[in-house]
């Protein structure tokens, strides 16, 4: 079967009490199969666009990236801090929510969510917050118990973390042992990654890009969506 032709298009969700949500669209006719795609802290840039349009196309899966930021972008590590920092994390759920139901009207039948930093640690926490979730594959993020307890989550998740990631109380190795326990203790239906790189390795345009650790990451990621999503 040869690839998909990838066309992303602007679109707006409605949600309820809030502005339409933007969001890039990328309809894949080859399949039923859809996955959310979550922005690291800098937003809706046009790394995590071309991501996603790579998840679409290598993947096989419909694929929808939300404006969590609602227009705001990040240049620089301060000001992508603020902008997370003043984040509604509930709200942002309530628009994974609104996306998940986006792709099941356009001819999805179940929807998955992955996400990279920020975006990691929204999707575990839609795991365990958005019943019409069927898995979740976080990257290099996890999500903190007052917005979701991971040892709560019922759904599949497939983490993925770097062996040398420095970002001490958020993805550091200290905090993925710390995950571990809590996922094992729960009893989570998991599968837990480590691969020799740092944070935000499947950035392309990032310092901590790591080639082989980014393909083995998502083709891992491929193979457990359509596992858990056909």
């Amino acid at each position: 079967m040869a690839a998909p032709a990838v066309n992303p298009v602007n679109v707006k969700i409605p949600t309820e009490g809030k502005d339409p949500l933007p969001a890039v669209f990328c309809k894949n006719t080859q399949t039923k199969m859809g996955v959310v795609v979550l922005q690291e802290w800098w937003g809706l840039n046009q790394q995590i666009q071309d991501e996603a349009a790579e998840i679409c196309k290598d993947g096989n899966f419909s694929t929808i990236v939300p404006d969590l930021y609602r227009g705001k972008l990040a240049t620089d590590n301060e000001e992508a801090n603020h902008l997370m920092s003043n984040l509604d994390w509930q709200g942002a759920i309530n628009d994974i929510s609104a996306c998940v139901q986006y792709l099941k009207t356009n001819g999805c039948t179940k929807v998955g969510v992955t996400g990279f930093c920020m975006g990691g640690a929204l999707s575990m926490a839609s795991a365990g917050l958005i019943p019409d979730i069927e898995a979740a594959a976080p990257f290099y993020g996890i999500c903190g118990d007052g917005l979701c307890d991971p040892s709560k989550i019922t759904k599949p998740l497939q983490c993925h973390f770097g062996a040398n990631d420095a970002v001490a109380g958020f993805s550091d190795p200290e905090c993925q042992e710390k995950l571990k326990k809590k996922l094992d203790d729960g009893k989570v239906p998991y599968e837990f990654y480590s691969y020799d790189a740092g944070h935000a390795f499947t950035n392309k345009t990032g310092p901590n890009y790591n080639e082989e650790a980014c393909k083995v990451s998502l083709r891992r990621m491929y193979d457990f969506f359509r596992k858990h999503l056909s």
